[in-house]
């Protein structure tokens, strides 16, 4: 439907009618294939299970497990082991429900349908039915396949679930405009998975299986999702520690070998300063800040389906939101009832009300909102006959009587209704005036008026007959009195307004994507409070190539009239623009949308098939929730983001030194050992990210991993905690004349206390003193900074290499650390100062 394609409905009207025979019937099946989705050929479990371990910083993490297997960590081993174990597991499990939403499909599809073959009607099965195949049609099916409609009486279909529309659509044969490309402007053809409301067809089928447009919709579900925000951002992440710790083992091996010093030793050295830099505990803070991030969303009755999308939700800058059923109620209301000069009028509310409840024919939505609306007492009225709804006249009469008088009150249409009227009522039943071309104008600007605001309109009118009037027949229809109009709207959700409003204030940009119209979508609008800065069609979309739609959709926030395809070609285009694009949809129509958006949303009451392909799902009516699971995936976010500026600057810069100082020492700054044991200690020192609270600042606005942010970052923090590494380095050797025991002991010592301690500065960009840290984490890092200062003076330290400092060490080490930490606050404010003005 998109692109320079002529849609099939468009072709000439088809010839040969009669069905196909069963020989015929049976090599189009061979030619065609079963009238089924695709089946995919499944990968073994082992296969997908293993191509989760091709990310770079799962290899790292694997690499630096076997090295603390060789050098005899085991600890190391079976804790990284476990933690890249679980994550792969975690993401396998996602992967494995992928075509879940696509296997939903078909429960949307009939299992036998009734076909001419051989010129008989017979039933055969859904997956056997063919092009060319005449299917007939009647009301409660659902349609087999998509194809014209070549014979039809009074033939009503409800197709929401592809387009959107609330209201059934009335489809008969013949040619259409060649303007008439949309799905919904096809009412000569009808498509797979849509149900008949009324009357009978028969319909010739020109597309089965996956060429179908729900067939297009379940094919584009089960692809593989493209990468979201976050997921690029960690995988280049990974790429960056990987491409670091190879320069510096490369590095470290080249240095020690140079200076002849032992190969073993130098080789051991290197791999325990691979496994420094990685950041082995990334896993588990994603882990377990995701899952405490979904507990607290599922508090707030937000089910999270998928945890790696929570900070995906986070970081979303653009939410684009289907409008039925999102943002309005999906249920028809009865809005305004009016008297032809556009005053309230509880006269048209009493007539429509009486029409609509003595009618006996299939009641539409609109009749539903009509008796929804009030009650109003009938004792003493009785039908005495009716008129049926046909899409000729189209309008529905009944004839009632109270004992008192025998009333003809129809109701349809506004054109028909008002081209059925002689006289107008002015003021209520007491003031009838005659319709002439002034008043006819008026009457007509009237509902125009209506109908440009978005609502949908009805006509009521009405005329006494004879008591002894015994029928109701087409020929009544004449001489009515106009009583007014009515005039009905699918209502925006109580919450919609204010959340938007929230959401837009929270800086995430609100953009409009659903197949209704744009009179009625504008109206949507202006009850919510969004300002239209541009609007593109489902035609002109279509029209353009995904270069010009990635021009125009940054500025344009209402997308009406699109078909499924486009909808999806929308979101692509706003992701390539480098946004984190949010949807928000209920209906099958939506499936692909939630499936390319970085994160799918849906609500409770949403089709099987959205709420499979959706990555969360809102349990209540209330778009507030929406807003609250926003500040909850930025906070997850920032617990996360501060993990990877800590192990990527001050871990960094400890590292870095140690590569350094093999240059000028004769002998390694610090054991392997000793080395694996600082980093298990630190790891236990950040175990609580996950618990720790969040800046208000940084959750005010979206955030995405920028390897660019973390990069700057790590360069001038880093650099920072290699300067006051280096000045330890002077004063053990210059100040307590330290040998190599002593000096590995002070530096252990310094490095682990740094480290640790400069997690309260790097966790908040504000003042450490006012942003208080979690009390667990307060506490373990406290912990560590014990263990750090008291464990080379215990018996244990010997085993690890420590001796025992001089208390002027602990003196100075005191001194060091305060100074340190100042100059990282003044640095890390610098940073942030400079990173504003880029900006």
């Amino acid at each position: 439907m998109d692109g320079t394609l002529r849609p099939w409905w468009l072709e000439p009207p088809p010839t040969g009618t009669a069905g196909l025979s069963g020989t015929e019937a049976r090599a189009r099946l061979a030619r065609f294939g079963p009238n089924l989705f695709r089946e995919r050929a499944e990968k073994p479990l082992l296969l997908q299970f293993l191509t989760r371990f091709k990310n770079p910083l799962v290899i790292i993490l694997l690499v630096a497990s076997a090295v603390s297997a060789f050098t005899g960590e085991l600890t190391n081993f079976i804790i990284i082991s476990c933690i890249v174990l679980m994550s792969v597991t975690l993401d396998f499990v996602q992967e494995y429900r992928a075509n879940a939403a696509a296997e939903k499909l078909k429960l949307s599809v009939s299992l036998r349908a009734s076909v001419l073959r051989d010129g008989t009607p017979q039933d055969v099965a859904v997956s056997r039915v063919v092009p060319g195949d005449v299917v007939l049609l009647e009301a409660g099916d659902l349609i087999p396949a998509d194809g014209r409609v070549i014979e039809a009486h009074d033939f009503f279909v409800k197709q929401a679930l592809l387009t959107g529309e609330s209201y059934p659509v009335e489809k008969k044969p013949g040619a259409l405009p060649d303007t008439a490309t949309e799905l919904q402007e096809a009412t000569n053809a009808v498509f797979m998975g849509t149900s008949v409301i009324s009357g009978s067809a028969r319909m010739l089928v020109v597309k089965t299986g996956t060429t179908t447009a729900i067939g297009e919709i379940a094919d584009s579900i089960s692809r593989p999702s493209l990468p979201t925000s976050f997921e690029i951002g960690t995988r280049r992440f990974g790429m960056l520690i990987m491409r670091l710790t190879f320069l510096m083992v490369m590095f470290v091996l080249l240095v020690n070998t140079f200076f002849h010093k032992p190969w073993l030793e130098s080789f051991l050295f290197a791999v325990a300063l691979a496994v420094g830099l990685t950041p082995e505990l990334l896993p588990m803070v994603v882990s377990v800040t995701l899952s405490r991030g979904a507990m607290r969303m599922a508090r707030q009755h937000m089910i999270v389906k998928r945890l790696a999308a929570i900070q995906n939700l986070g970081s979303m800058d653009v939410l684009c939101t289907d409008k039925t059923g999102t943002l309005t109620e999906a249920k028809i209301r009865m809005e305004r009832h009016v008297d032809a000069e556009g005053r309230p009028s509880e006269r048209v509310l009493e007539l429509a009300y009486l029409n609509s409840f003595f009618e006996s024919g299939l009641k539409s939505p609109l009749d539903e909102a009509i008796l929804n609306h009030t009650h109003i007492d009938l004792d003493g009225w009785k039908k005495i006959d009716e008129v049926p709804f046909d899409f000729e006249r189209r309008c529905v009469s009944v004839l009632i009587d109270n004992g008192e008088a025998r009333w003809l009150v129809v109701k349809g249409a506004p054109d028909e209704i008002v081209g059925l009227c002689t006289r107008y009522e002015a003021d209520g039943t007491n003031l009838q005036r005659p319709i002439d071309d002034a008043a006819l104008a008026g009457i007509r600007d009237q509902y125009h008026a209506l109908e440009q605001e978005g609502f949908r309109v009805l006509g009521v009118a009405w005329r006494q007959v004879p008591l002894d009037h015994p029928h109701a027949v087409v020929s009544d229809e004449t001489e009515l009195v106009l009583a007014g109009f009515a005039a009905f709207l699918d209502p925006p959700k109580e919450s919609a307004a204010s959340a938007l409003a929230a959401l837009k204030k929270a800086g995430v940009a609100i953009k409009i994507v659903t197949g209704d119209s744009d009179l009625v979508t504008r109206h949507v609008c202006q009850q919510l409070k969004i300002p239209v800065t541009g609007v593109l069609s489902g035609k002109e979309i279509a029209q353009m190539d995904d270069l010009a739609l990635r021009a125009r959709v940054g500025e344009v926030n209402l997308f009406c009239r699109v078909n499924p395809a486009q909808k999806d070609r929308v979101i692509r285009a706003l992701k390539a623009r480098g946004h984190v694009v949010g949807y928000l949809g209920d209906g099958i129509n939506d499936a692909p949308s939630l499936h390319s958006a970085d994160i799918g949303l849906s609500v409770d009451s949403a089709v099987d098939v959205a709420k499979e392909a959706a990555d969360m799902i809102l349990l209540k009516q209330d778009l507030h929730v929406l807003h609250a699971g926003v500040v909850e995936g930025r906070r997850t976010f920032g617990n996360i983001m501060k993990y990877i500026m800590m192990g990527t600057s001050s871990n960094f810069g400890n590292m870095f030194s140690m590569a350094g100082a093999s240059l000028f020492l004769p002998f390694l700054p610090m054991l392997p050992t000793q080395i694996l044991l600082n980093n298990i200690l630190y790891d236990i020192s950040e175990i609580p990210i996950p618990l720790d609270k969040v800046d208000a600042e940084e959750v005010a606005r979206p955030r995405v991993l920028d390897l660019n942010f973390v990069r700057n970052f790590m360069l001038v923090i880093g650099p920072v905690s290699s300067v006051f590494d280096f000045l330890t380095f002077y004063v053990m050797l210059a100040v307590l004349h330290a040998d190599e025991r002593l000096f590995q002991t002070g530096w252990f010592v310094e490095s682990l206390c740094t480290q640790v301690l400069v997690i309260f500065i790097i966790r908040t960009r504000g003042n450490p003193l006012k942003s208080r840290a979690h009390p667990l984490l307060v506490a373990t890092s406290l912990a560590v900074v014990c263990i750090a200062v008291l464990l080379p003076i215990t018996a244990l330290g010997v085993h690890f290499g420590f001796v025992s400092p001089p208390a002027k060490f602990y003196l100075i080490l005191g001194g060091m650390v305060l100074v340190y930490l100042s100059a990282v606050e003044l640095a890390k404010r610098t940073f942030y100062r400079w990173s504003a003005v880029r900006k």
